[in-house]
């Protein structure tokens, strides 16, 4: 029985590639690996922080979450969070390993249209929350005076950390989708 050509790390290797595979290459692959997972623990880290300022922001008179805005903020933070908390996981299994979780073109795939989808996702959200806070300073300068000046700062701070989770997702996505094109222009992830 032959071994399911789709699934990367499982089955008998291919001797004549492993003539081609160096000790060059392999450290390029776990290195690439590596600077993946860091895209994905910031990510991870920013878009938690974000969640977590929205979450305990509120002023004497409200909350963040008073706003849909910041709701959205909110959510779509604490989505790409616990996503970004799932492929530090593949990413980490992909190091130690040496496979994917899913079939290679399946794991491939998914990478890379989940990075873009909560890429779009999260700057989104926070563009919503930078305007709502625009206008809470514009509109409503009392909130923003006095013991609720902390609250606008807080308010520009989760949409700033949301913004650092966008641009670490963004690189992420650019990684993810430099693996895919190598992927079908070759059938490796990686040029040798």
């Amino acid at each position: 029985m032959m071994p399911s050509p789709l699934r990367n790390g499982n089955g008998t290797r291919n001797r004549h590639l492993d003539l081609f595979v160096s000790t060059v290459s392999e450290r390029k692959i776990r290195r690439f690996n590596y600077l993946l997972l860091l895209f994905r623990l910031a990510s991870f880290s920013f878009s938690l922080a974000s969640a977590v300022f929205t979450l305990s922001n509120s002023s004497p008179s409200r909350s963040q979450l008073d706003f849909l805005s910041f709701r959205l903020l909110f959510a779509a933070n604490a989505i790409v969070a616990v996503y970004s908390l799932f492929q530090m996981g593949a990413a980490s299994w992909e190091i130690i390993k040496g496979a994917t979780l899913l079939p290679e073109s399946a794991q491939l795939w998914f990478d890379f249209s989940h990075d873009q989808v909560f890429a779009y996702l999260v700057l989104g959200a926070s563009v919503a929350g930078a305007a709502e806070t625009g206008r809470q300073r514009l509109t409503q300068r009392p909130i923003c005076q006095g013991d609720g000046e902390s609250y606008c700062i807080q308010a520009d701070i989760s949409v700033a950390l949301g913004f650092a989770g966008f641009l670490f997702l963004a690189l992420a996505t650019l990684a993810s989708g430099f693996r895919l094109v190598c992927f079908l222009a070759t059938g490796s992830r990686f040029p040798m």
